[in-house]
């Protein structure tokens, strides 16, 4: 068994395809059934006994700082969150990487995950009943992870919070130092960099019933979560287009967010009825298609 010395949350991103309500605020801060995302993952955290808790900041790092006086975690900042993927976010903490949990800080668990004491490495998954696009996984004879694949039916797949105990930390910033400046690198998730060195990074999978871990993409997503972001979606960009089309905020639907050519988030796209309109970020602008 090995005793959880702290844990990681990952909050630097931009959730750039929660837009609108990630434009005006970070998607870990907003509330969900009465508490903020990364409130309740962080009470659930200490309700279990982890000792310290990590915050990885970047976009709307300031947005995050009450936190340490409310909660008593520590905020890391990213200072790379727009050039390169999450592994940035685990470069900027790998000194206090050790028997850690590595969590998102969007994701909403019905229950609590967390244990003081955790006997393997594992990654959190739920079940797929059919074709998905998720990151799906395969277990050896040993019952460690031994392929991953983005895409698949009938299979285990990456949702949720991940426990590295201090063999597989020191292992894997040890490869993330060695891989770090190659170009190809920037880009990539973390789990892609694990994808790449199986072998190497023993891991297992927790596999969790439907209904106990959540992650909303868009707002459509948290509607059918949260009933009360149908007709409030809490975004004075939603709520000012409402006004302007002379219809209620449930009325918006199928929002998806677009970039523009240097990959900063531009705008998005939504429906009222069989209406499709792009509103531009930039420009505060909104124009039918």
């Amino acid at each position: 068994m090995h005793l959880v010395d702290n844990a990681v949350i990952m909050a630097a991103g931009t959730s750039s395809r929660f837009a609108p309500l990630s434009y005006e605020k970070p998607k870990a801060l907003i509330p969900v059934k009465g508490e903020i995302l990364i409130e309740r993952q962080i009470r659930q955290l200490q309700e279990a006994g982890v000792p310290e808790i990590y915050v990885v900041t970047g976009y709307q790092a300031e947005a995050f700082s009450y936190l340490e006086q409310k909660c008593g975690v520590h905020l890391v900042h990213n200072p790379d969150y727009l050039k390169r993927n999450n592994n940035a976010s685990i470069y900027a903490v790998k000194e206090f990487l050790k028997n850690t949990y590595l969590c998102s800080a969007d994701n909403y668990f019905t229950e609590n995950p967390f244990e003081r004491e955790v006997s393997d490495c594992y990654y959190a998954a739920v079940y797929a009943d059919g074709p998905t696009k998720e990151w799906c996984m395969q277990e050896g004879e040993d019952g460690t992870i031994c392929h991953v694949q983005i895409g698949g039916e009938n299979a285990w797949y990456m949702l949720g919070h991940t426990f590295w105990d201090e063999k597989f930390s020191k292992k894997f910033v040890e490869i993330l130092e060695r891989e770090y400046d190659l170009p190809e690198t920037a880009d990539l998730l973390w789990e892609s960099i694990f994808m790449k060195h199986l072998s190497e990074l023993k891991m297992k999978i927790r596999k969790y019933a439907d209904g106990v871990i959540f992650e909303f993409d868009t707002l459509d997503e948290l509607r059918d979560f949260d009933s009360s972001y149908i007709c409030d979606t809490r975004s004075q960009i939603l709520k000012e287009i409402a006004r302007q089309l002379h219809c209620g905020e449930e009325n918006l639907r199928k929002i998806t967010a677009y970039k523009d050519d240097t990959n900063e988030a531009a705008g998005f796209t939504f429906s009222v009825g069989e209406d499709r309109y792009l509103y531009s970020y930039q420009e505060k602008k909104l124009r039918r298609k």
